[in-house]
């Protein structure tokens, strides 16, 4: 990188200070707030809800989402911050041990498999349906213990949960995954991860978080030299051509969101957030899949994808939700998950195009971020804030899909992304 250079003091000034910066925010902010104020110390797990005003719902349902991301974050602040030395204690390991074993005490389905949508505070099942989103996602927490611990049955968890997501979601006519089953893996008539979602079989949101643990688990198996690693590669190829065959808008370079079985696309909506977290992602799975042609042909994508999603960003550095093709209509709410991909996509972008604007957009993202959505008087970040400006207070504060996984991982992103910058 022939820019950045050890004698370029004001370049890697900036990259120390923004690390300093995600580094507290981590280690300051977003994990204490989850270890002091989200554990439950009567039943055991975690707390399903904080309101955006600050009450714990101590009966409110616990859904795998959140636990699987849980187990994701501190398993992996226990890997990364303990190689930078700032762990003195076994605090986050802890937390995550007791998170495995809570999710394989209560969410593990242990007549068919995999695991429940949710489960009531005090651990029996509520809603069973197996959503392959909710799998995946337990796959990548489990993966990532087994790299922070190799823990042997973490390891082994991820496997399971890896060949019932092939054996059950994997379409063999079309190609990609479905959205969701039966308990029991029985067709489901209703597929959606939630209300504001379109109901069709097969979506991009599944398959970015597919994709995302197949490449933690990939990485899991070469750090273990493990047998599966060669399959998993071949299906990490396939997912990743579904990508860049399917998934992709090949005219707005934007990721369309809902498709038929035949992939006939079924929404034009504009997913910014989820641009620019696809476009990092892609680039990270091709990275771990170590093939030079197939690097090779994803980086273009990822440069598109990621100028694709600039429609999204405002000039106060924040990026919105989301729009029409048409230019005229826009979600304007700046959430809290949009921001945090777009600082780490676009450091992407800097990082391995030697792009300096991109950069840019990442700090310019960070200071937004740090004056509008980092509650620091109660911890963790506000859900989003409106349109207006005003800070929205009527979603959760913590709770099913609000957890420390978007802005914790972005902390440890640019805590290890800097390191090997610095490093050069």
């Amino acid at each position: 990188m022939d820019f950045l250079t050890k004698n370029n003091v004001e370049h890697v000034s900036t990259l120390q200070i923004l690390q300093r910066e995600v580094k507290e925010c981590l280690t300051q902010n977003i994990l204490p707030f989850w270890l002091n104020k989200m554990r439950d110390c009567d039943q055991g797990g975690w707390y399903g809800r904080m309101t955006g005003v600050g009450e714990i719902v101590k009966d409110a349902p616990r859904g795998a989402i959140l636990y699987a991301r849980l187990l994701w974050t501190f398993s992996a602040a226990h890997r990364i911050l303990s190689a930078e030395g700032l762990i003195k204690h076994e605090e986050y390991l802890n937390v995550a041990t007791m998170t495995k074993e809570y999710i394989l005490k209560h969410f593990i389905d242990k007549e068919y498999g995999g695991t429940y949508w949710s489960i009531t505070s005090e651990g029996a099942p509520l809603d069973t349906k197996k959503q392959f989103y909710a799998l995946g996602f337990m796959l990548y927490g489990f993966s990532e213990y087994a790299r922070a611990t190799h823990d042997k049955e973490a390891l082994e968890v991820a496997l399971q949960l890896y060949e019932t997501i092939e054996r059950h979601a994997w379409d063999g006519e079309y190609g990609g995954y479905i959205e969701a089953c039966t308990r029991d893996w029985k067709a489901i008539e209703d597929m959606r991860l939630s209300a504001k979602d379109e109901n069709y079989p097969k979506s991009q949101n599944t398959h970015l978080h597919i994709l995302e643990p197949y490449t933690n688990l990939l990485k899991a198996l070469r750090e273990t030299n493990h047998a599966q690693q060669s399959t998993l590669s071949t299906k990490l190829s396939a997912l990743i051509s579904i990508f860049t065959d399917h998934i992709l808008n090949p005219k707005s370079h934007h990721l369309d969101l809902f498709f038929d079985m035949d992939w006939r696309r079924m929404s034009r909506t504009e997913s910014y957030g989820h641009d620019i977290e696809c476009s990092w992602l892609l680039h990270e799975a091709a990275f771990a899949l170590g093939d030079p042609d197939t690097l090779n042909r994803v980086e273009s994508v990822v440069k598109d994808v990621a100028k694709a999603s600039e429609k999204g960003l405002q000039a106060d550095g924040s990026m919105i939700y989301e729009g029409e093709p048409d230019g005229e209509h826009f979600d304007r709410e700046r959430h809290w998950w949009v921001q945090t991909e777009a600082v780490v996509g676009f450091f992407n972008i800097y990082q391995h195009f030697s792009d300096q604007t991109a950069l840019g957009k990442a700090l310019d993202c960070w200071q937004y971020i740090k004056h509008n959505l980092i509650d620091y008087q109660h911890g963790e970040w506000y859900w989003s804030r409106r349109a207006d400006g005003s800070i929205n207070l009527d979603d959760d504060h913590a709770g099913f899909w609000k957890c420390p996984y978007h802005n914790g991982r972005m902390c440890l992103e640019l805590i290890e992304r800097i390191n090997s910058i610095l490093k050069l």
